[in-house]
């Protein structure tokens, strides 16, 4: 016999905007809910505190055995479940979800899920956009914007979630009705022991999925369980059937379907090869759930990217600013670096910041090749220096007018000046945003 509900204890541990959305969502189904949080003060605790005065909540060090005490743990993404007392309440018998497990419990419209180490926040705002051209009901979230809990019950008929794989570890069957792992490169791994326990995390997207969009440039965008699943796929120069690729002739490059022509890349919105990739993946997914091919290409040559992923700003002196403040990781600036190479000059790079963890040696090969020179900033820029060697020249700075200053005198015409730092920012700026709109306000001064 099933747990009878009123019998049902949660504990929402790790406050903040998605554990106030899984507050707020057990609340309404009349569950016995508490909110644990390691910090004195978490974001969301006023709020709690007002709209739910009755609740229980522990702040301050984990309890274990008040952990225990739980049948079931709804963890925020923010916060490991390899944490000793969340270990205890599972050895315990308490079941350890997360806000995306509940949410695929109640879904009532189909899901189209995106992971990937780059790309994932653009591929899903695009596939969004295509959404609403196409004149559906569609809400997008997860995380970007708002939790996937808070957009249930608004009437759709489409959820677009962009999903870690944080949120994917306390996820056991999404049922998705296309799910994609775009690509998998180091990140994260401050929080996982092994890049194979962060891929099986970014798998777990596949449980219970009907589509599978497969990126064939990256061999662990594959799924393992192939169970009942549909392929789609794409990738570079890979014309084949069921396949968005690519194809050049005298007019350019042209991005395909199957052995059809359906745009030439030079009309898309968005700067770099990369983004030529995230748009394949973009039409394979609204392919996977009936979006109109028109629609969807109408869309892609109207969609200009997001702030803070291969922005451009201006062009002083000849040379292009770009802003990749968002740039977080290695495989992201690699990216950046590969797909915005100037035709008639090079790349003037400025990276740095926390690192959690990353191996910075995968730089070493496209910097050598494309950069004039890079600038370093923040607390892992001798790491990246002694990653690099000898293959460009590396300058310091203190600070990102500095930055911004010393790339302006090392670029030439023809240069780009690229910010993607290849590590988070928390070490001198609030957020990725803090980080690019202090690049920004530098280069509009210059």
């Amino acid at each position: 016999m099933g747990v009878i509900v009123s019998d049902r204890r949660t504990l929402v541990v790790g406050l903040g905007k998605t554990g106030l959305s899984c507050v707020r969502y057990l609340c309404e189904k009349g569950r016995d809910v508490a909110v644990a949080d390691s910090r004195k003060a978490p974001p969301g605790l006023d709020q709690l505190r007002s709209q739910w005065p009755e609740l229980p909540v522990y702040l301050g060090d984990f309890d274990s055995e008040l952990f225990a005490s739980f049948n079931e743990l709804v963890v925020s993404p923010g916060i490991s479940i390899a944490e000793p007392a969340i270990r205890h309440a599972a050895e315990a018998g308490a079941v350890i979800r997360g806000d995306i497990d509940l949410f695929a419990e109640a879904a009532d419209a189909p899901i189209v899920a995106i992971t990937g180490s780059n790309g994932k926040t653009t591929v899903t705002t695009l596939v969004g956009e295509m959404a609403r051209a196409a004149g559906r009901r569609v809400q997008v979230g997860g995380n970007i914007g708002t939790p996937a809990l808070d957009l249930l019950g608004r009437g759709a008929d489409l959820y677009v979630l962009e999903l870690s794989s944080f949120q994917l570890e306390t996820t056991s069957e999404l049922n998705a009705s296309a799910a994609t792992v775009l690509n998998v490169s180091d990140d994260h791994m401050d929080r996982y022991p092994t890049k194979m326990e962060y891929f099986q995390a970014k798998q777990r997207i596949f449980n219970g999925c009907s589509n599978a969009v497969v990126n064939l440039d990256d061999a662990l965008s594959t799924p393992m369980a192939r169970d009942n699943l549909r392929f789609l796929c794409f990738g570079f120069n890979r014309v084949n059937p069921e396949t968005f690729s690519t194809r050049d002739d005298d007019e350019g490059t042209w991005i395909t379907f199957g052995f059809d022509n359906l745009l030439l890349a030079a009309e898309l919105g968005l700067m770099g090869r990369h983004n030529i990739s995230n748009v394949m993946a973009a039409l394979a997914l609204g392919h996977a759930v009936g979006l109109p091919m028109e629609v969807m290409l109408a869309t892609a040559k109207q969609f200009r990217g997001l702030p803070h992923r291969c922005e451009f700003i201006r062009r002083v002196g000849g040379v292009d600013y770009i802003n990749d403040s968002k740039g977080t990781n290695v495989g992201a600036a690699v990216a950046a670096i590969e797909s915005l190479v100037p035709q008639d000059g090079k790349i003037v790079l400025i990276a740095g910041g926390e690192g959690k963890g990353a191996d910075f040696s995968a730089l070493a090969e496209p910097v050598s090749a494309h950069c004039r020179a890079v600038v370093l900033i923040g607390t892992d820029a001798g790491l990246i220096a002694s990653a690099l060697g000898n293959q460009a020249e590396t300058v310091s700075a203190t600070s990102m007018e500095d930055a911004v200053h010393k790339a302006a005198n090392l670029a030439r015409p023809g240069d780009r000046v690229l910010l993607s730092p290849a590590c988070a920012s928390f070490d001198m700026f609030r957020d990725y945003g803090d980080r690019g709109d202090s690049f920004r306000r530098q280069v509009e001064g210059l």
